[in-house]
């Protein structure tokens, strides 16, 4: 028996459907949760069918009892920690924050303190508990160095709905980003498949022929008669590092980038780091600027905003000022 602090819930397969697997009918049923996450809860024999273990691929028949138990989100592994946080906006169900750079979302290898997770809990202990230990409330991130706006989950139901929503594409993202180099269009799109790099793990890359479709749709807002260019950019699909490896594929990198783009040396020998633009060039220039989405309770459209940070206002003050000499 499990702990009263599990919740449970019970199923019986209908006469009147047709033969589904047991992890893609749950994942459309009322129990809220993510198909990964039920897959995970079927292996560990937290979802047994006719009082037994099963396998996500099982078949359902006509009369299948189902019976489902989802343990409460555990962070014995994480301890909370008072980290300042930047609420945009908070209900029963969700967090829309605005994340400082150099903050890391949920810890990893290198990471074990410090990060955004870390905070979360200290703020709203009982996130859902779909991310796993490490991951609770987190719907999607950003990569440590970009700042701006994320939404965070806080109970099942709601992580389900919005992750239901990033995956289909249907939620807006607008991020800017300052480029190397002045783009000649006013706008386009990069449509090319991305994937691991096959000889840096780490990394990301553009792939032909094995990777993941990846839309990056941009507009250009700016350009910079030094060699800059200011865009505006929309997100219809959600790989890692996606907008950074699009931007350096087409040779126009995001300013900043120590992985995709140029390093500390091109800096150096550039004629700006003389006139003061490199000291608010310390991490990619790459800032969320707009989310908006379905909201999981009440299902009307909401939309949040986060101001440009300073380091990037004052980078493109910095160049506005340069184009005038």
């Amino acid at each position: 028996m499990n702990s009263n602090s599990d919740r449970e819930v019970c199923y019986e397969f209908p006469d009147n459907e047709q033969l589904i697997r047991l992890d893609v009918y749950l994942s459309s049923a009322s129990v809220g949760l993510s198909r990964s996450r039920i897959q995970a809860l079927i292996k560990s024999g937290k979802i047994t069918v006719n009082d037994c273990c099963s396998r996500p691929s099982y078949l359902l028949k006509p009369g299948d009892k189902i019976f489902v138990s989802i343990p409460p989100p555990s962070d014995d592994k994480i301890k909370p920690e008072a980290i300042v946080l930047s609420i945009i906006y908070e209900d029963d169900s969700l967090i829309v924050l605005n994340k400082p750079p150099g903050i890391v979302v949920h810890p990893s290898p290198g990471h074990t303190s410090g990060t955004l997770v870390h905070g979360l809990l200290y703020h709203a202990r009982g996130l859902s508990g779909i991310g796993g230990v490490i991951r609770p409330g987190i719907v999607h991130r950003l990569d440590k160095d970009t700042s701006g706006i994320m939404v965070v989950a806080k109970n099942d139901n709601a992580h389900d709905f919005l992750a239901r929503q990033f995956k289909s594409g249907s939620i807006d993202k607008e991020y800017i980003a300052l480029v190397h180099g002045i783009i000649k269009s006013s706008e386009g799109k990069i449509d090319l498949p991305i994937a691991r790099n096959p000889f840096k793990r780490k990394e990301m890359s553009v792939r032909l022929e094995q990777g993941r479709k990846a839309l990056t749709l941009w507009r250009k807002i700016e350009e910079f008669t030094c060699g800059f260019s200011l865009l505006s950019i929309k997100l219809k699909t959600g790989r890692t590092h996606q907008i950074r490896v699009h931007l350096s594929h087409i040779g126009h990198p995001v300013a900043g980038d120590r992985v995709y783009g140029y390093g500390i040396n091109w800096w150096k020998n550039n004629q700006l780091f003389k006139k003061g633009i490199r000291p608010s060039v310390n991490r990619q220039m790459l800032h969320s600027r707009k989310l908006r989405f379905i909201h999981p309770d009440n299902k009307k459209y909401m939309e949040f905003e986060a101001p440009v940070p300073d380091d990037i206002d004052q980078a493109l003050n910095t160049l506005r000022h340069l184009d005038f000499q």
